[in-house]
């Protein structure tokens, strides 16, 4: 006996061409908040702070509970260890957002240089291939941001973590709304001859 499978093709799933207005409208969001971070780059870098304040609090309690809840594991003393210096750690940023703000400029410096280093290395080994100029010109700004922020800290401190996020922001929110235009475009050119086209 020789069974049949039936499929509902009436409730097709999601596609760009049918989603795109709602990636757009989050696009939109994610940018203004991204433009509002920048207008703003000092109280956005104090916020990304106490939230990492925050998450560093509940590592560090979730790690303590774990590690109470499974004695007897060779591991729980590890986690009893991780759970108190983040706990430790949260509580340090959450009293001190401003000299966790200085820190977290320095650590920004020190991952930017270590990626400018990287990219020009890497760059090094990829002679004669496509996307090398690229990388170069990557690992240089990384660098040149670096040097920037050294020489302006600790002035910049108030405003560059806020600002970078800002940024990020906005680049998202922007790739966002091209890659929704895009659906939108194959949304119209899908449509039947004899229908018409969807705002």
């Amino acid at each position: 006996m020789s069974s049949t499978t039936t499929t509902d093709e009436s409730t097709p799933g999601y596609s760009l061409e049918r989603g795109w207005r709602t990636l757009a409208l989050a696009g939109g969001v994610i940018g203004l908040l991204g433009l509002l971070a920048i207008a703003l780059p000092a109280v956005t870098g104090l916020s990304v702070t106490v939230a990492l304040g925050v998450v560093l609090v509940l590592s560090g309690i979730v790690h303590g509970a774990q590690s109470v809840t499974t004695r007897g594991w060779k591991g729980s003393v590890w986690q009893l260890a991780v759970g108190a210096v983040s706990l430790i750690a949260g509580l340090f940023v959450l009293a001190n957002p401003v000299v966790a703000l200085v820190s977290l400029t320095l650590l920004l410096v020190a991952y930017l240089v270590v990626d400018g280093i990287a990219e020009l290395w890497m760059a090094t080994r990829m002679a004669g291939e496509p996307g090398r100029g690229t990388i170069v010109a990557s690992g240089a700004i990384s660098l040149v941001l670096a040097a920037m922020l050294w020489v302006g800290f600790p002035a910049d401190a108030a405003w560059a973590i806020g600002l970078i996020v800002g940024v990020s922001l906005l680049l998202t929110g922007i790739s966002m709304a091209a890659v929704a235009i895009s659906g939108r475009r194959g949304d119209e050119t899908g449509a039947p001859a004899g229908e018409p086209r969807r705002a």
